[in-house]
């Protein structure tokens, strides 16, 4: 405990990672907590202001886990496409302090990325999770739509966590999901499908071949094999404007609502990406692509029309559990990330197969 809290005396003024630290609770905390415990004295930290509060929160205390802080999140008045404020100012992406970390986890990502603690809560209601762990080079998972308890109540934002390695994730959704049922080893190599862009975004050619290159490694170690029938490739429409209203809380609209528009409704849009995605994993159990089609950008945000959530937005309407694991650098050092997306429910086994994954992708830093 105290060499985490020392690591975020020493880093944190520089990266913002924290709005608030609590060093005298978490070191009296530690100091009583049942060694018995599963995570007994594990340092972890929680998503803003709040996040004490949560439910993921409440049971990793509960399995001995010691919140040190509160980890940094958008300030008020920030445009949704996200930044993080910490108590010393701006956060900063800890491989590239000119670049936003990505949000809305931001601090949490940080935080463990710096090594400050092994995991931190986070919740991800459009890649609030997956893109700031994309982007800060750690792992991130947004557990299955109703697994975890959420106050979203769109039902886009699911519960999620950030951790340095894939274990310290199963070590969180272990004591925090009631009836967890631990995963057999996955059997290799995985079916899976890859899609550099879902058919509509436009990704970065920088971005694309890191996330290429992370997929050719997954099947030359025989942990993936991709999928090559013709009728074997997943293309949705693009769900922004569905995501949009559905966030805004405007109520479905038909078809004909749409007359003579040229465009589908957004709870058409929903309906066929959903009709697609339980075909889709009917035939073939695991979806790649990258997390983000851009990478990190400056913190004046990240230009007109660029949506860095358009590859992850989709799997928060549909509901599917979806996971970030660091797939490599751009030439300008910059973090790209891996998006492993499976069947509803199947949180446990995508886990299992991230864990497979992460043995197969050792990531060298710059």
């Amino acid at each position: 405990m105290g060499e985490a809290l020392d690591r975020i005396e020493r880093l944190d003024p520089e990266l913002c990672a924290f709005i608030e630290v609590w060093p005298a609770r978490a070191m009296a905390s530690a100091g009583s907590v049942d060694r018995r415990l599963p995570l007994a004295g594990l340092p972890f930290a929680v998503k803003g202001p709040a996040g004490i509060r949560s439910y993921a929160a409440r049971r990793l205390v509960a399995a001995g886990a010691v919140p040190v802080g509160s980890t940094a999140v958008p300030g008020p008045g920030t445009y949704w496409q996200t930044w993080g404020r910490g108590a010393h100012g701006r956060t900063v992406n800890p491989h590239r302090a000119d670049r936003t970390p990505g949000g809305s986890s931001a601090g949490s990502a940080v935080a463990v990325a710096a090594g400050m603690v092994p995991l931190a809560t986070g919740s991800d209601g459009a890649g609030s999770v997956r893109i700031p762990a994309a982007w800060c080079g750690v792992f991130g998972l947004k557990t299955t739509r109703g697994l975890l308890p959420s106050p979203d109540r769109t039902g886009l934002a699911t519960a999620g966590v950030l951790a340095r390695r894939v274990r310290e994730a199963r070590l969180y959704l272990r004591c925090v999901l009631d009836g967890y049922v631990e995963a057999p080893r996955a059997r290799t190599p995985v079916r899976a499908t890859y899609s550099p862009d879902l058919g509509f975004a436009r990704t970065d050619p920088a971005v694309e071949a890191v996330v290429r290159a992370a997929v050719d490694r997954l099947v030359a170690a025989g942990t993936v094999r991709l999928d090559g029938a013709p009728d074997s490739s997943l293309s949705l429409l693009d769900p922004r404007e569905t995501w949009l209203a559905v966030r805004g809380g405007e109520p479905p609209r038909t078809a004909g609502a749409e007359a003579g528009s040229g465009a589908e409704a957004p709870a058409d849009v929903r309906a066929e990406n959903d009709r697609r995605l339980d075909t889709y994993f009917a035939r073939t159990p695991l979806l790649l692509t990258p997390v983000t089609p851009n990478r990190p950008h400056g913190h004046d945000g990240p230009g007109p029309d660029v949506y860095s959530t358009a590859l992850t937005w989709a799997f928060n309407l549909s509901g599917h559990p979806a996971a970030s694991l660091p797939a490599g650098f751009t030439p300008d050092g910059c973090p790209v990330g891996l998006q492993l997306v499976a069947e509803r429910g199947a949180d446990v086994s995508l886990l299992e197969i991230a864990r497979v994954a992460e043995e197969a992708l050792p990531i060298v830093r710059p």
